[in-house]
């Protein structure tokens, strides 16, 4: 009988688990809280615990599986399966995430950043379909990305490609955690969103229920200007072209460089759908070489969720063969 997969999607708030299948079928999922205090010291402990009790509980042993695959923030050492620099973890200085989860689980493990590891979920299940080229750009709290070309992901001489997120789009614009201005992180995530709500609010003489929410003290979120948007706050449909306006330049960069197949937009801004999508293309095509206006599509991600433990799962498939993975 085929081998199983375990895939680990590791967040701030939320470590979500999945045994799969070689074709990437869920076989069972679960969740627990990420325990972020003591610089993060219980984080890797917790993991181990929940797979094996999730292993017990299931009556499987380490020689059902493959092995393991895991995306997390911060940056990753692939060869030596370390993390560092996971601030929202409190991982400051360099964790041996990979040696001590593979000695407690005798399982081999392969490591990615969590933004590449959904673009191979969306890539090798989702909203990829069956193309060997496509970016995954997921827009959540920050803005990530992952690139596959040809079956493979591409992560550059440092592990910085896919930094979809700190292509700059406004120079000398807003402040960015990374130190510096104008990226697109601060114009098309969650927060950038809202941002840009405030800025134009103040220059807008109008009546909105933006500004309303923005007085009082019920406060505004990326998810109420999409929705104030779709029910014809003119306000809000300013600052979603603004958003989208940044996002489809971006894009276009992205699509003149690589020309993929598809370029899939994910995470919790996301689900705004064709409020985003319609404009956002828009603005794709008007930045984009010709050529590349014609072949490349703009989509939707559809794993939600899930894309994350795929994609990590999918990165065990590496202790399989050295095949890329470009089945469906």
């Amino acid at each position: 009988m085929a081998k199983k997969l375990i895939g680990i999607d590791l967040g701030g708030t939320t470590t979500k688990f999945a045994f799969i299948d070689q074709g990437g079928n869920i076989l069972a999922k679960w969740r627990i809280p990420t325990d972020i205090s003591n610089a993060g010291s219980n984080i890797v402990p917790n993991i181990i615990k929940s797979i094996s009790d999730q292993m017990r509980k299931e009556d499987y042993n380490a020689a059902d599986f493959l092995g393991i695959g895991m995306g997390t923030p911060g940056a990753v050492n692939r060869e030596k399966g370390t993390v560092v620099g996971a601030f929202n973890l409190g991982w400051k200085i360099v964790q041996p995430v990979g040696a001590t989860i593979s000695a407690n689980l005798q399982l081999p493990i392969m490591i990615d950043n969590d933004a590449n590891s959904a673009a191979l979920g969306e890539f090798w299940k989702g909203a990829g379909d069956k193309a060997d080229d496509v970016v995954f750009v997921t827009l959540g709290t920050g803005v990530g990305g992952g690139v596959v070309t040809n079956g493979h992901l591409v992560h550059g001489i440092n592990g910085g490609a896919g930094e979809i997120g700190h292509i700059t789009v406004q120079p000398g614009g807003y402040l960015c955690t990374c130190g510096k201005r104008g990226c697109l992180e601060q114009y098309a995530s969650a927060t950038g969103v809202v941002r840009i709500a405030k800025d134009l609010a103040k220059q807008f003489t109008g009546k909105s229920r933006i500004i309303e929410l923005i007085d009082s003290d019920e406060g505004l979120t990326s998810k109420m200007v999409f929705y104030l948007a779709d029910n014809g706050d003119i306000l809000a449909n300013q600052i979603v072209d603004r958003v989208c306006s940044y996002l489809g330049l971006a894009l276009s960069h992205i699509g003149n460089t690589l020309n993929p197949e598809n370029i899939i937009i994910g995470g919790g801004v996301s689900n705004a759908g064709n409020t985003l999508l319609q404009p956002t293309t828009r603005y794709f095509q008007e930045n984009a070489f010709p050529s590349v206006r014609d072949s490349t599509k703009l989509k939707l991600a559809q794993l939600g969720n899930d894309a994350g433990v795929i994609g990590a799962a999918s990165l065990a498939l590496q202790f399989r063969n050295t095949q890329p993975f470009n089945t469906k």
